[in-house]
């Protein structure tokens, strides 16, 4: 038999051998996933575990989420970002993911200037995305950066008009700048696709208090 014979019949061989360790790999990946929620020290442990077994992307990508779940939220973003920069062979909708996951982490770490740059590079991934809009509007609101949330926001109910959040979060960015029409406006629309919500019933007091302390002091 020639080489290339050889070669060929090796071929459906390897092809199946990758094919299960890939599939055995997004097991222990969906299995992490899980613990993150239920057990993150577990994950976080397991992660270390499967990081010196080979330092694939899964086997990093489980161990950046354990780090948040853990309340390392500085370090698992930083991991997600690297991550989602490496060469390995990564769809974009992952490295997208992974960068939206790495800006809401430094969201919550209450870095919102490395938030917005992380979720400005999964936006330039995803771009028709309204969660990824209104992600980065509340980064740029937490900065008070209130024409670039609203911005972002008017994107986001571009692509989602009913969205109540992203609704409530441009009628505070209004009020803050005291428009109160526009704000009054955002926060009936949010009262309509989610009438229950505290939250919105918070913030139409809000309006209700700010008008009246501009009448009296107006």
């Amino acid at each position: 038999m020639s080489a290339t014979a050889i070669i060929l019949a090796l071929l459906p061989l390897s092809q199946t051998a990758s094919a299960e360790i890939a599939q055995a790999e997004q097991m222990r990946l969906n299995t992490c996933i899980q613990n993150v929620d239920e057990n993150p020290m577990e994950a976080y442990e397991d992660s270390l575990a499967w990081l010196g077994n080979g330092n694939r992307p899964k086997a990093r990508y489980c161990n950046a989420i354990a780090l948040i779940a853990i309340d390392k939220l500085e370090e698992g973003a930083a991991r997600l970002e690297a991550l989602a920069n490496a060469p390995d062979p990564i769809s974009l909708e992952d490295r997208s993911r992974y960068m939206a996951q790495a800006g809401n982490a430094w969201l919550t770490a209450n870095y919102p200037e490395a938030a917005i740059i992380a979720l400005s590079e999964a936006l330039e991934l995803q771009r028709g995305s309204a969660d990824l809009f209104k992600d980065r509007a509340a980064a740029y609101l937490a900065l008070g950066r209130w024409i670039e949330g609203v911005d972002d926001l008017n994107a986001a109910l571009e692509l989602a008009p009913t969205d109540a959040e992203a609704l409530s979060m441009r009628a505070r960015a209004h009020l803050a700048t005291e428009n109160f029409a526009a704000a009054q406006a955002d926060m009936q629309d949010a009262r309509i696709y989610d009438p229950e919500n505290i939250d919105i019933l918070v913030l139409r007091g809000d309006i209700r208090e700010a008008i009246r302390l501009s009448r009296e002091t107006g």
